[in-house]
């Protein structure tokens, strides 16, 4: 890094949906719902974050919220002594992705901060260091992935010496996917959804979880639709989930009766992913059959017809 001199950047993360039924905490894919950032970076003591749209009244403002955070930890582990005259920053997030409602709001606020500060100081790190870094922080990489590289990222965490190393392939379908997604008016935290979740499970529930997520790998992957109906079934968390997500069966339900090709649980939920073919032009109907089906179970909710991003993080 060179002598350091002020740069402002702006960046553009999608929101993800992770888990994709069977794939529980490894595989998850990008769409086109986002979370923008300008960030400056100074040599000023100053702070200043502005946020609009999703979160804007729940996310604080001052130095503790996990856009800030995820950049200190950034800057701390550089090790080029420019980078600690950096003491202040300038923010200002445009957030599109619901809080706490199954859609990577936390890993698109990780990324952001640490891909846009990463910008501003001429990529001091590669993508893979950033992955490696936003798990740490994140936890898991099933959201972190595919916001950094988009498409679908399937996953694997390695603990050396106890630092996290993440493998992680993006690969975009062959099958031209729509995605529809019911977000309930109510949140879930990813701890109480996984503090439902046994510690042990059947051997045989393993196996079937093994399964299906290779079945639906290699459906998206080849472009064959014929195993799809079953790809997407899981029993390593959803089940467990269910009582937490009021009417979640009856959507299911609807959604696959409207046509969808696959549902599943977005992440910890509480909002539920439906998948379809472009081709069938029905997305309307799952949607609608979505939200009927939330309101008949006395939910209500919002529905959104997404696609896949196929970028991740960029600069904008």
């Amino acid at each position: 890094m060179t002598e350091w001199t002020s740069k402002k950047i702006r960046v553009r993360v999608p929101a993800t949906s992770a888990n994709v039924g069977a794939g529980f905490d490894c595989l998850g894919f990008a769409v086109n719902l986002y979370t923008e950032l300008e960030l400056e970076l100074t040599t000023e003591d100053v702070f200043e974050f502005e946020i609009e749209g999703e979160g804007s009244a729940e996310i604080s403002a001052n130095k503790n919220n996990i856009v800030t955070t995820s950049i200190q930890k950034f800057l701390s582990r550089l090790k080029d002594p420019e980078s600690k005259k950096i003491i202040g920053m300038r923010m200002k997030m445009k957030n599109a992705v619901p809080v706490a409602r199954g859609l990577g709001s936390s890993a698109a606020a990780i990324v952001s901060g640490i891909f846009a500060a990463n910008e501003c100081l001429d990529r001091p790190m590669s993508k893979d260091e950033l992955l490696n870094l936003a798990t740490e922080i994140e936890g898991h990489p099933d959201n972190v992935a595919p916001a950094l590289f988009g498409n679908f990222t399937t996953n694997i965490t390695k603990t050396v010496n106890d630092q996290i190393f993440v493998d992680s392939f993006s690969f975009k379908p062959k099958l031209h996917l729509k995605f529809i997604v019911a977000v309930p008016k109510f949140k879930l935290s990813t701890k109480k959804a996984r503090a439902v979740l046994p510690r042990k499970v059947p051997r045989e529930d393993a196996i079937f979880n093994i399964s299906r997520v290779s079945m639906l790998i290699a459906s998206l992957t080849t472009g064959s639709e014929k195993f799809l109906a079953d790809a997407f079934d899981d029993r390593l968390h959803q089940p467990y989930r269910l009582k937490l997500i009021p009417g979640m069966d009856k959507v299911f339900d609807a959604a696959k009766k409207a046509g969808a090709v696959g549902v599943c649980l977005s992440g910890a939920g509480p909002s539920l992913m439906a998948f379809t073919l472009y081709r069938l032009r029905n997305a309307g109907d799952i949607s609608r059959a979505m939200y009927q089906a939330f309101l008949d179970n006395k939910i209500r909710s919002s529905t959104k017809v997404l696609n896949l991003d196929t970028t991740g993080a960029v600069v904008i």
